[in-house]
């Protein structure tokens, strides 16, 4: 019964199910993103986030002609790859801070939140250093310390 009951706990690498990667280990995803993780990952995020494709490729920094080539070629850059698996765990935290609710938690990620000075935190997370500072803010929400 309490192993069933573990098996339902999120786990900390759990946002990699947004890809459309089924084995969310960590020592797996390192592996996965320093071969490229395959472009329908690419897909199934764009898709499980609801953000239009234009802005989703400019959230991954794709340009449009690159995006095509990948496309063709069915696998992405490790460094795509990384920002990818990085867009993912952003979207990972808002999406249980909004509980789940895929539509507000896309509307928060375009807002402009007065914490992080006019800029939307989909703009923020382009970067790793960016995306933790998104990441803290939801936490300081949660715990009521908005700033």
């Amino acid at each position: 019964m309490a192993r069933a009951a573990a098996e339902q706990l999120p786990g900390p690498y759990d946002y990699a199910t947004f890809l459309g990667l089924k084995d969310p280990n960590w020592s797996r995803l390192i592996a996965s993103i320093e071969r490229g993780l395959p472009y329908s990952a690419f897909e199934h995020l764009q898709r499980n986030t609801g953000i239009a494709p234009d802005v989703f490729s400019n959230w991954i920094q794709i340009a449009p002609r690159t995006q095509a080539r990948r496309k063709i070629q069915g696998r992405l850059t490790p460094d795509e790859s990384d920002r990818l698996l990085r867009a993912a765990r952003v979207f990972g935290r808002v999406l249980a801070f909004f509980r789940g609710d895929r539509a507000g938690a896309a509307e928060w990620l375009l807002s402009k939140p007065r914490a992080l000075g006019g800029a939307t935190p989909l703009e923020l997370s382009r970067t790793d250093f960016g995306a933790r500072e998104v990441e803290d803010l939801i936490e300081r929400i949660r715990y009521g310390v908005y700033t």
